[in-house]
């Protein structure tokens, strides 16, 4: 079927071409945006003003000597209004006979109302712009399948308008997120994406090989490292929005690339901190949605006006199963504690206390954190970038904003600048890589070598924004809001798209 109506339109394109019009022009005369013609109905309409509108059918309707066609561009839909008697038999016979709905045309005519009501344009002259060759996926009910619309975001944009609608809050974010850091002095960078030694978070990177200089690089997983080396070099108030990659598996919450933003800012104090980044993220959030309550698709509602609870990693663990890490100095021992509480917890993979505690944190407590809630001082083993807690060393001085079970936002209110012990980190986390860890840090000597040079104090901040976005359009699976998210070939069957 599919295959048949594919042959109809290249020989309707074969007629196109048979009668000297050319399907393909490569210029466009349209003077007039249909939002503009529609907000200026009334007074265009009245005066019988000529615009000129270009868009893609999505409809059209024959009605003997009428044809009715829905028309959209970039800004809103209008009806197009065909009349033989208007643009003559044969230009009338070749919209009808040769133009489907897919096509992208070019109209100019004047504004009416239909008896209907329908905000309209009487067509003079029309001619195409593109001719397409596929269909439009299901014709009245929009593209359904999961793994098309994630294969095919072009159709699922055309056929779903909440789709468009739900990137378009992206697009909102992200400029809101730089005009307020922008109005308080942080400047805008780049640092590398390929990166001789991967490094600013515990995650497993892509591996890519430079044929000139025949060396292996790392596309980053954080840009971190590169953004405190700037803060060393005097920029005060330092971030960067960019795309970070790491090879783990594919979930509704995660996606091997990803966008994030990490900002610096030296000289901050905690609270003072802590208070910038709710003050951003309400600003942020209004400015892109309007409101701070964000249903979810699970019924649930979420609501970003501060001030956020918080809570430490300790007491969210000890709440949720009643553990005290405290009380735990070996990772048998918190293998132990969570046998004799009954959980069923795999640390097969975890090395080094900090990782079985962020075994035992990720499974019992974060999944209990629903409306956003601060998670301060993470054990010092799982932050190796971080200053440690000014009273107690075992602790980092860190906190996250977790939203309905992930993690949302990662700050350090104190980043470590002591190089000496910087150094003592990495290498504890290099042993960690020795040991079969394929997450722990490498060591940075190029980093290293900055902070001997003296890092003011400083606090630093980063968030993946395809999460927060998701939160923001109650979207299930990050894959909704990346426009072309990691899929499996074709060829291997089908995709992940898991909606779990």
């Amino acid at each position: 079927m599919l295959q048949d109506e594919i042959q109809v339109r290249r020989e309707k394109l074969d007629k196109l071409k048979a009668l000297g019009i050319e399907p393909y022009p490569v210029a466009s005369q349209r003077d007039t945006e249909i939002a503009e013609a529609l907000s200026e109905f009334d007074a265009w309409s009245a005066s019988s003003k000529t615009l000129v509108l270009a868009g893609r059918l999505m409809t059209t309707r024959l009605h003997g000597s009428l044809l009715f066609a829905d028309m959209t561009d970039g800004t809103g839909k209008i009806q197009l209004v065909v009349k033989q008697d208007t643009v003559g038999e044969e230009s009338f016979k070749q919209f009808s006979d040769l133009i489907d709905p897919g096509d992208i045309v070019e109209a100019n005519g004047t504004l009416f109302q239909t008896k209907r009501g329908e905000r309209s344009l009487e067509v003079q002259g029309w001619r195409i712009l593109s001719k397409a060759l596929l269909p439009l996926p299901e014709k009245w009910h929009g593209l359904q399948d999961v793994e098309k619309r994630y294969r095919e975001r072009e159709m699922d944009l055309l056929s779903n308008p909440e789709v468009k609608a739900r990137f378009l809050t992206r697009s909102r974010l992200i400029s809101s997120l730089r005009h307020y850091l922008d109005e308080r002095d942080f400047v805008e960078v780049e640092t590398p994406i390929l990166q001789s030694i991967p490094g600013g978070a515990n995650a497993r990177p892509f591996i890519t090989h430079h044929n000139a200089l025949d060396i292996d690089l790392y596309l980053r997983i954080a840009p971190e490292l590169y953004l405190k080396r700037l803060v060393v070099g005097g920029f005060e108030r330092v971030y960067e929005i960019g795309r970070c990659f790491r090879n783990e598996g594919i979930d509704y919450a995660h996606n091997p690339e990803f966008t994030m933003i990490e900002l610096y800012w030296s000289y901050a104090s905690k609270e003072k901190f802590i208070g910038f980044l709710e003050e951003m993220l309400v600003s942020i959030i209004q400015a892109s949605v309007g409101r701070t309550a964000i249903a979810q698709e699970s019924g649930e509602t979420v609501d970003f006006a501060t001030p956020y609870p918080r809570v430490t990693f300790r007491e969210a663990i000890l709440e949720s199963c009643g553990i005290d890490i405290d009380l735990l100095k070996t990772e048998k021992e918190v293998v132990a504690a969570a046998v004799a509480k009954g959980l069923k917890l795999d640390f097969s993979e975890c090395h080094g206390l900090g990782e079985h505690f962020d075994e035992l944190y990720k499974k019992t407590a974060r999944p209990k954190i629903s409306q956003p809630t601060w998670v301060f001082d993470y054990p010092a083993e799982l932050k190796p970038l971080a200053g440690v807690h000014p009273m107690d060393p075992t602790k980092s001085s860190s906190c996250q904003l977790v939203v309905m079970g992930a993690e949302v936002v990662n700050a350090y209110y104190h980043e470590l600048s002591d190089p000496l012990v910087q150094r003592k980190h990495l290498e504890e986390q290099q042993g960690l890589r020795e040991q079969g860890s394929e997450v722990a840090q490498c060591i940075d000597e190029g980093f290293l070598r900055a902070l001997e040079h003296g890092l003011p104090p400083t606090s630093g901040m980063g968030f993946g924004i395809d999460r927060l976005v998701a939160f923001l359009t109650g979207a299930p699976n990050l894959k909704e809001v990346i426009l072309f998210p990691t899929l499996r070939p074709q060829h291997e069957g089908k995709d992940e798209v898991s909606q779990e």
